[in-house]
């Protein structure tokens, strides 16, 4: 070959080489794939998210190679200890930094906070925890998926079945923030349309010390079901100072959103019976349980729903920027709303244009201690609801990214 051409070919070959690292590069806001966690890691609901949720989050990474196009994938973790304002806070401080994507743990006032200044910023924000169907409803925005529950799915799926299996007239008990709001209003539209009724509720602050006024206020409604839209050490005081009360002998004890780490608490002789609505089980699958024995491995305890949806959360969105080439956040939300999603975690699983993740749900029942075969083995499924059936339509919506 004439040595001429064969110099203006290499010069030719290595400046298309550069301008595709250049387009490769460009697509990419720093030479990072920053992810920014907020949880609770000392505070109330720390058991069943926490540093538990931090270290799934790890092994997604780790189970995705660390990096994507020779760029490392960084987590950042901060506390936010329950308080919107801290959370805010640190969100914003991430965002001027160039964090790629917002991951939210337990938390509804958090996480509303968390997805204004999502929206604000324009960065992705997935919450793994928040529970409000507001999210993706009356406040969702082109920036936000919600990817594990909601109080309308939590509502619905035990809401319809324990009116029509166990008693028609309800009580609540309810945290005194966002999240219990929600999920008392949500559970009082179900029961109503199953010819139900709710003697009353109560609220009580985050974080009570003494529930005696507010269990001897529920015992004295006479209602057949006395429903705990709390969580965290609240259900547990609650339960068990309902159960010392002798309460769970008149009405049918129901938690709105009990996770697997407070029956383990409890124990199952003073929640055996009881009803709840599951997005995930541990011991679901041979898929879940391979993964929840390799998180018991690093952990030594099962993986709550929200621990195991923020590895699945995390993979998935690192797998979405992966295949489009960029940690562009409207492309990847946009990317993620076109994604079959299917793991150990959901199986044909999809998200709306309202950014609601649709995925099946259960209706499980506490087992009696003679019904427990291994450790861990808690709840019998009663039912499996479809997604679609679960979460609120396109027609009860108030997001206008859907209408």
């Amino acid at each position: 070959m004439n040595k001429n051409l064969k110099n203006k070919l290499t010069v030719f070959f290595v400046g298309i080489g550069l301008v595709t690292a250049f387009n490769v590069n460009a697509q990419f806001s720093n030479q990072e794939i920053r992810i920014g966690f907020s949880t609770d890691l000392s505070g109330i609901y720390s058991d069943f998210d926490g540093s538990g949720a931090v270290e799934a989050i790890k092994m997604a990474i780790d189970d995705f190679g660390g990096s994507i196009n020779g760029k490392k994938i960084d987590l950042q973790v901060v506390n936010h200890q329950n308080k919107p304002e801290i959370a805010a806070t640190k969100a914003r401080e991430w965002a001027d930094s160039n964090i790629d994507l917002l991951l939210g743990g337990v938390n509804s006032g958090v996480a509303l906070a968390v997805s204004k200044v999502a929206a604000d910023k324009k960065v992705a924000f997935i919450s793994v925890g928040g529970g409000t169907a507001r999210l993706t409803n009356e406040d969702c925005t082109p920036y936000t998926i919600n990817y594990v529950l909601d109080t309308i799915a939590q509502a619905r799926v035990v809401g319809k079945a324990v009116t029509q299996k166990v008693g028609k007239s309800w009580y609540f008990l309810v945290a005194d923030y966002a999240f219990g709001h929600s999920l008392e209003k949500d559970t009082s539209e179900v029961i109503l349309a199953e010819g139900g009724k709710v003697e009353g509720s109560i609220r009580h602050p985050v974080g009570a010390n003494d529930f005696s006024s507010f269990l001897l206020k529920a015992q004295s409604s006479k209602a057949a079901v006395l429903a705990f839209a709390n969580a965290g050490s609240d259900l547990h005081n609650s339960v068990k100072a309902a159960n010392e009360f002798g309460i769970d002998k008149s009405m049918k004890m129901t938690a709105m959103m009990q996770f697997i780490t407070d029956t383990h608490t409890l124990g199952l002789p003073v929640t055996q019976g009881m009803f709840l609505s599951a997005a995930w089980y541990w011991d679901l699958n041979e898929d879940s349980r391979a993964w929840s024995r390799r998180y018991f491995g690093k952990m030594k305890k099962m993986p709550s729903v929200l621990q195991a949806g923020a590895y699945s959360a995390t993979y998935q969105y690192l797998k979405a920027v992966k295949e489009i080439g960029t940690d562009d956040s409207a492309k990847v939300i946009a990317h993620m709303k076109t994604m079959k999603i299917n793991d150990f975690f959901i199986k044909n699983g999809y998200i709306r244009p309202d950014g609601r993740m649709i995925h099946e749900y259960y209706l499980m029942e506490v087992k009696k201690p003679s019904e427990s075969k291994y450790p861990w083995d808690y709840y019998k499924v009663v039912e499996r609801v479809r997604g679609e059936d679960a979460f609120n339509t396109k027609a009860e919506s108030k997001c206008t990214l859907w209408k």
